[in-house]
């Protein structure tokens, strides 16, 4: 399913009913919205390890402008300023109200921007394994050269210097950095996703490169408008994403709760997927919106 907005169009898709039968009456679920990383990835990711979730809510996934089954569009237009606005004009395209906002890594950075300056959009908000600034690309390329062997060092340069020409390159910069993105890491496994997931270089390129916009972005002075209940998840072994940033991020939002998964580095979903579900759902079960 296609949305037009914003002079191009998004890819959807939805996971769950959002009326249900409740004796005499039909319940509304709430709404979800799944914000995935990247950049130069697509919603696929979630799929199935969120499925479980539909149980309790209804799930809309997207893929960001440019990248996944969504339109091309102006490259200049790939950044995070674009991808809050078309986060919201998809919700209000899809008539939703406040909605629950799951973002994990880049993902996360989208949903924490959307949720300062739209508070009224969120009800709830959860940041998975994720960053306020950009900071967390200096701090990234230090662990590389502490934890990283001369293989992932030499995958990440391409990743460093914007240089990503297709997306079999970008499958190859996954293959190799999969044991550092996930302790429980199964080549196997992690083969077939990479086989269904489509890339795009150019938003990856745009984010990371020399000049890119993940070089110099900063939330902070924004995240005290986050009004929403908040979530914030990490990693203890995340290599990109440590937790320090999550800490920091719980910190400068007000009345946040933190949670660090042990066992996880920057994928919970392959490391700890049990915990992960049930640390979101206890959330939205015991943390009501003021």
């Amino acid at each position: 399913m296609y949305a037009a907005v914003r002079g191009t169009r998004l890819f959807f898709d939805i996971d769950g009913a959002g009326l249900v039968p409740d004796g005499e009456a039909m319940r509304e679920r709430p709404v979800a919205m799944l914000v995935h990383g990247g950049p130069g990835g697509d919603h696929g990711g979630f799929k199935p390890s969120m499925s479980p979730l539909s149980e309790r809510m209804q799930l809309i996934y997207f893929d960001h402008r440019g990248q996944g089954r969504s339109d091309p569009a102006d490259p200049a237009t790939y950044t995070l300023d674009e991808n809050v606005e078309d986060m919201e004009a998809l919700r209000k395209h899809l008539g939703l109200g406040p909605i629950v906002s799951i973002g994990t890594s880049y993902g996360g950075m989208v949903a924490m921007a959307h949720a300062a300056r739209y508070p009224d959009a969120v009800s709830h908000l959860l940041l998975i394994v994720t960053a306020a600034h950009g900071g967390f690309v200096t701090r990234a390329r230090q662990t590389l050269e502490e934890r990283g062997t001369a293989m992932q060092r030499q995958v990440c340069e391409m990743l460093w210097d914007g240089g990503f020409r297709s997306a079999d390159e970008m499958r190859r910069f996954y293959d190799v950095m999969g044991p550092l993105y996930a302790r429980k890491h199964d080549p196997v496994a992690a083969e077939v996703g990479r086989r269904r997931a489509t890339y795009a270089p150019e938003p990856l390129n745009r984010a990371f490169g020399p000049t890119g916009f993940l070089r110099h972005f900063d939330l902070r002075p924004e995240l005290g408008r986050i009004t929403a209940p908040t979530l914030i998840l990490a990693g203890r072994h995340d290599w990109i994403c440590p937790p320090e940033f999550s800490e920091e991020i719980h910190r400068l939002i007000p009345g946040s709760d933190l949670r660090i998964f042990e066992d996880s580095s920057h994928s919970i979903r392959v490391d700890e997927p049990q915990a992960l579900l049930d640390a979101i759902v206890g959330f939205l079960v015991y943390r009501r919106p003021a």
